[in-house]
């Protein structure tokens, strides 16, 4: 490799800084599309993108995941022929798969609109987005290999790159088509997508021929897909229980609409209004809990060869360093993520979206959603470690849980319930990736930082309460009330942290972290 390796938290780094410049263009062209289609095209888009997911789970067959364990390993003992098996057998499988699975999902779009559609005016949204599957799928493969070499610059440079080509191509196809309707509108913002993924890939292709893995003497495509079969099984044993994961995902996302709309239904909902009212929950409400989520997503990419390069080497401190890393990291963000989304809902949502009803959405799903933001650095953990078939289970189990949930409570409650239902899963997919990894190599932590967090959060939200509070009676405009009163509350939570001896930045986390 030309370049050097990055470290552990440095990757981390890059791949927040690029996935905080990716939020920023995200949230912007969500503003826009949210405006321009309103909550029933948000409703539309919605509907017409989980078809896609489960191509691309099933084209994958959980390899990116494999790729970068494998890799770091095979990386690690200096076995340069098999860093390059593993990513010419990865690429051959997926493109066969995705070329042909797309192929079928064009050619049977109808059958597949008529079954999964419960707004027919979906279809032109879900023609449009399926060609991007297998281009997915590819970079999905290249993306794995650069994690596993720990190039994290490489993914962050094509996510960025991938975000800005998307925030063009929704501003012009969506004002270009808007005039024909909203259903062609929602399919323009879905074809923005597939342009932008493919320049990404491009973008990856170049990158791989520049930095990646040089040949070596008498080395083929041909020869190392022959080769391959015992590679393949090594990335099967780990990408096979990852594939079933992201097949009941995708099937549960796929079906999502249709179990939200007719629990709606039996709770006296109309089909326009469940259009709109899960437009507000997918399109305006998960977006902004999802946001803060940034770090800890970026840790969890970095966090998989980490774990898995350090559990091949036997390692067992330098994993629980990094077990406590992740979990310290999304403590420091979730907590005030938490208390703003909970504090500010209402604000928030009037103020992007100009949909004050999806606040009471909001408010409620925030303080479950809290553990969302350690649930991704525990299932990196579990796939580091090796385990995937554990987080198979765990998601199905939380799955079964919040289908069953969003059932009930949406029947008899509305859309409210439904709300309740989705934080139930989410509560307990969290719980069971933390006992699995209890029970597989132990937790060892102190309680005492998360006692002082909690307490930190509680003086955050009385401040932000009283701030807004007093803005908004001095007459400021909605939106300096709440941007003060936010960056107040932040400055506050951060004092507190430092005070309570939480939070010290030249100890870089180690300060609560867990003590040997």
């Amino acid at each position: 490799m030309v370049q050097h390796r990055q470290s552990f938290m440095r990757g981390t780094l890059v791949l927040s800084v690029a996935a905080f410049i990716n939020r920023i263009l995200g949230f912007i062209s969500g503003m826009y599309i949210a405006r321009v289609l309103g909550a029933e095209g948000i409703g539309l888009l919605m509907m017409a993108h989980p078809l896609v997911p489960l191509v691309i789970t099933i084209t994958e067959l959980g390899l990116p995941v494999a790729i970068s364990k494998l890799v770091a390993e095979a990386h690690a003992r200096g076995e340069r022929g098999k860093v390059r098996r593993i990513l010419h057998v990865s690429l051959a499988v997926t493109s066969v798969l995705s070329i042909a699975l797309t192929t079928i999902s064009l050619l049977g779009s109808e059958w597949i609109a008529s079954i999964l559609l419960s707004d027919q005016r979906a279809y032109y949204a879900m023609l449009a987005i399926t060609p991007i599957a297998p281009i997915v799928a590819i970079s999905a493969v290249l993306k794995g290999y650069f994690r596993g070499m720990q190039q994290m610059k490489t993914i962050a440079a094509s996510d960025v790159l991938e975000h800005t080509v998307q925030i063009a191509c929704v501003l012009a196809l969506v004002h270009l088509l808007l005039p024909f309707g909203i259903a062609y509108a929602a399919a323009g913002a879905m074809a923005a997508s597939v342009v932008s993924e493919a320049i990404s890939l491009l973008f990856l292709i170049a990158s791989y021929k520049l930095y990646g893995e040089s040949k070596l003497q008498g080395e083929t495509w041909a020869s190392n897909v022959k080769q391959g079969r015992s590679t393949l099984g090594e990335l099967l044993q780990i990408g096979l229980p990852t594939t079933g994961h992201g097949v009941i995902h995708s099937l549960y996302n796929t079906f999502q609409p249709l179990l939200i709309t007719s629990s709606l239904a039996l709770a006296g909902v109309g089909t326009l209004l469940a259009t709109k009212q899960f437009g507000l929950l997918a399109g305006y409400v998960f977006p902004l809990l999802f946001m803060p989520s940034f770090i800890t997503q970026s840790l969890s990419t970095a966090l998989i060869p980490a774990i898995g390069e350090a559990a091949a080497n036997k390692n067992n401190l330098l994993m629980h360093e990094r077990m406590n890393q992740a979990l310290s990291l999304g403590l420091l963000i979730g907590a005030p993520a938490t208390v703003i989304l909970f504090e500010w809902a209402t604000p928030l949502t009037t103020l992007i979206y100009n949909a004050p009803e999806a606040g009471l959405l909001l408010k409620i799903l925030a303080p479950m959603f809290f553990l969302h933001y350690f649930d991704a650095p525990l299932h990196a953990i579990l796939l580091g470690l090796g385990r995937a078939k554990a987080t198979l289970w765990n998601y199905v189990a939380a799955t079964i849980f919040k289908t069953v949930g969003i059932f009930v409570f949406g029947s008899q409650f509305g859309i409210i319930g439904i709300a309740y239902g989705i934080g139930i899963g989410i509560v307990m997919q969290t719980l069971l990736n933390f006992f699995s990894i209890s029970g597989s190599i132990g937790f060892y932590w102190s309680i005492r930082p998360y006692i002082k967090v909690g307490i930190c959060m509680m003086l955050m939200a009385i401040c932000g309460h009283w701030t807004y509070n007093y803005f908004t009676v001095q007459g400021l405009p909605l939106l300096w009330s709440v941007i003060t009163s936010i960056v107040s509350s932040l400055l506050f939570y951060f004092i507190t942290l430092v005070l309570t001896g939480t939070l010290n930045w030249k100890s870089k986390l180690q300060r609560f972290s867990i003590p040997w």
